[in-house]
């Protein structure tokens, strides 16, 4: 058996007295997309964002690629260059343009210099579709253009597994295709992802697995056909059912 990319061990999280995650246990493996679905305040964005640190469990454990991120020994700057983060909020730097959003990282962390910086930085735009906003600054891109930049700024530091946050939510209807379009091309790469969104569809269409969480518990997992068309559960029916007649 290999090791998964993603081990979550009996993971808490609170807020205070407040306890918003319960005990999550589950694994991703290397090339697997799972889709992180469930109502707002469900815990899904803490747990991603415990996954990378971000946020901090009050116990439990996370492994990526068998290593326990949570260890204080471990360096999590070096283990975060190997997780890619793409958020619901852009947080581009509005100051640089879309090349020097892309390079800084590089150059700073990676300790590339500025032109192989540059050119991987072209390259990952290409390949998300907004080469030719290289020397724009994010005011003057669009929403599914900024989002675009964002996912390549992630993949020029060349990470092994990506965390989408909502990276849909906060767009225009008619931008959302663009940016799933190029989430879908990296699965279709074999790019490990864990992604929390509330587009159904691409969980149907990309997932190999869908997590449904409520109330910080995972309630069901499973193949897209299971969870997304015929849940076990009620709760997940009654969600279905809400985001169906929204």
């Amino acid at each position: 058996m290999s090791t998964p990319a993603i081990q979550i061990i009996e993971l808490h999280k609170y807020f205070g007295d407040l306890e918003v995650l319960k005990g999550i246990d589950f694994q991703i493996d290397r090339g697997e997309v799972v889709c992180i679905v469930g109502p707002s305040g469900s815990g899904k964005s803490t747990l991603l964002r415990c996954v990378n640190l971000l946020e901090e469990p009050t116990s439990g454990q996370v492994l990526i690629d068998g290593i326990d991120i949570t260890d204080p020994s471990v360096d999590i700057d070096q283990m975060r260059t190997r997780i890619g983060m793409v958020f619901q909020q852009f947080n581009l730097f509005p100051h640089l343009t879309v090349l020097g959003n892309l390079t800084i990282a590089q150059i700073k962390v990676l300790k590339r210099s500025k032109e192989e910086a540059e050119t991987v930085a072209m390259d990952m735009l290409e390949r998300v579709g907004v080469a030719d906003k290289a020397h724009e600054y994010p005011i003057r891109c669009s929403g599914g253009q900024q989002q675009r930049v964002a996912i390549a700024r992630s993949l020029c530091m060349g990470p092994e597994m990506m965390l989408f946050d909502e990276p849909t939510s906060a767009l225009d209807p008619e931008l959302v295709g663009e940016v799933l379009d190029v989430m879908r091309s990296l699965a279709r790469d074999g790019m490990t992802m864990m992604v929390v969104t509330h587009e159904m569809g691409f969980a149907k269409d990309v997932a190999d697995r869908v997590v449904f969480m409520d109330d910080g518990v995972i309630v069901e997992e499973g193949p897209p056909s299971e969870v997304l068309v015929n849940p076990r559960t009620d709760r997940a029916r009654r969600f279905l059912r809400m985001v169906a007649e929204k």
